[in-house]
């Protein structure tokens, strides 16, 4: 079934972002009072009466601006041009204003379908004259919700649903591969989800901390279906600044934690960091598969060794992930830049992957063989019987004659073990012990 998309846009700070939330039911979108929080367009999925629809959060739409802010309402104009349905919020408390003038008419010169004017910050049915000034607008019907208190939001949802066009049955779509782009601030996430795109998707600014969202777009490449993933750029929690930023990080892990894969971004012309390998740690305790790639190779161009030299620096920096392939791109010039993509393909499979339990055993005993178990408290512990009890990540358990813990430099090589048997390139795998009580 075709999924149609809902688009919220205003003049700053009216509240578009606490709607945003409150239509899907819970927090998406950061919430704060200072304006232009939002930067880029923001999607999130709902239903409502069995319908489901696509909600798009999108910057302050403001008529005029320079620099970062007309990116701004780019990106905005780019959402409305997407949208079946258009939420046009203003604030009733603080009246009608010029820019909400100015704002509806660039709706009506650039949007033909559904325009439902909204009227926010109505927090009582008895405030109805809050509305009066808008019906000037010329919209209808005209909505009066309280984003905060969620009055009205049952029947603005009503109204949506109204005129929003015909479901169509389409072909079941293909499960996507969720891509999270992750990495410290300014290594080139946003820079390089546009490379990939061929559009820009997301702001790229040299100003660090650009994105404060997860941004997800949804596209196909070589018959295969994505959702790629931008995200903010982690910090240290000891220099996270106002809440905005903190909200981004705690976005930016969730984002992380929901992925297949992750392509963990190095910049290629300063090095790794502290930082950078902090991140990294985040990405293996998630259990996604890892790709490290490292961007702004364009600035190494004509260093003939520079590949292997930085493969050796990796490798010492990030020895727990060792299974992780290691890409050498630019996102300014496209360098290698959609070779990527047989990496992520590689790694989503090996995430996926399910072992036959006889193939399992076999491997694990022919382990235990060459190397037994250390001895524990005194006691021999082998190993009865192994199963894989789940994918991405693999994960195994194995039932022991003893209780009690193995000691972890023996899981480790049962863990090698397993990956000289099967590869496991890209994914982390999880070993459990179960033993009799």
């Amino acid at each position: 079934m075709a999924i149609p998309i809902i688009a919220v846009v205003g003049r700053p700070n009216v509240g578009k972002s606490t709607l945003f939330n409150r239509l899907l039911g819970g927090r998406r979108a950061i919430v704060d009072d200072m304006p232009g929080v939002t930067r880029d367009r923001l999607y999130g999925e709902g239903d409502w009466r069995g319908r489901r629809f696509v909600l798009v959060d999108t910057g302050g739409f403001e008529p005029e601006g320079t620099g970062i802010m007309a990116q701004v309402r780019a990106q905005a104009k780019q959402a409305i041009a997407e949208a079946d349905v258009i939420l046009f919020l203003v604030d009733g408390k603080e009246g009608l204003t010029p820019a909400d003038v100015e704002v509806a008419r660039l709706l009506r010169m650039g949007k033909p379908g559904p325009i439902l004017l909204v009227v926010n910050k109505v927090d009582d049915v008895s405030q109805g004259a809050l509305t009066a000034d808008f019906y000037r607008l010329g919209f209808d019907p005209v909505c009066p919700v309280s984003a905060e208190a969620g009055q009205g939001i049952g029947d603005l949802l009503d109204a949506v649903m109204g005129v929003l066009p015909e479901a169509k049955d389409e072909a079941a779509e293909s499960e996507a591969i969720t891509v999270a782009v992750v990495g410290r601030p300014n290594v080139g996430k946003s820079s390089l989800v546009n490379r990939i795109l061929g559009a820009d998707r997301v702001l790229v600014s040299s100003e660090p901390g650009t994105t404060r969202d997860a941004i997800d777009t949804r596209f196909s490449y070589r018959g295969r279906d994505y959702i790629l993933v931008d995200t903010a750029g982690i910090r240290a929690k000891g220099r996270l600044g106002r809440s905005v930023e903190r909200y981004s990080v705690s976005r930016a892990l969730a984002a992380v934690r929901r992925a297949d894969v992750v392509l963990l971004l190095i910049d290629g012309a300063e090095g790794v960091t502290a930082q950078d390998t902090k991140v990294g740690g985040e990405v293996v305790e998630a259990g996604c598969a890892t790709v490290l790639v490292v961007n702004k190779w364009d600035c190494r161009a004509g260093q003939p060794d520079a590949v292997d030299e930085f493969r050796l620096t990796l490798q010492e920096h990030f020895k727990y992930l060792a299974y992780a392939p290691m890409a050498f791109v630019s996102a300014l010039t496209g360098l290698r830049v959609m070779s990527l993509f047989d990496a992520i393909d590689a790694v989503a499979a090996e995430r996926a992957r399910r072992i036959p339990t006889s193939e399992l055993n076999e491997v694990i005993q022919r382990a235990v063989v060459r190397r037994p178990a250390p001895v524990e408290r005194g006691r021999p512990v082998r190993i009865r019987y192994a199963t894989q009890t789940g994918t991405k990540p693999p994960t195994f358990v194995l039932f022991t004659t003893t209780a009690g813990k193995i000691h972890f430099s023996y899981m480790r090589y049962l863990e090698n073990s397993l990956r000289d048997a099967y590869g496991f390139r890209g994914t982390p795998i999880s070993l459990a012990i179960r033993g009799r009580a």
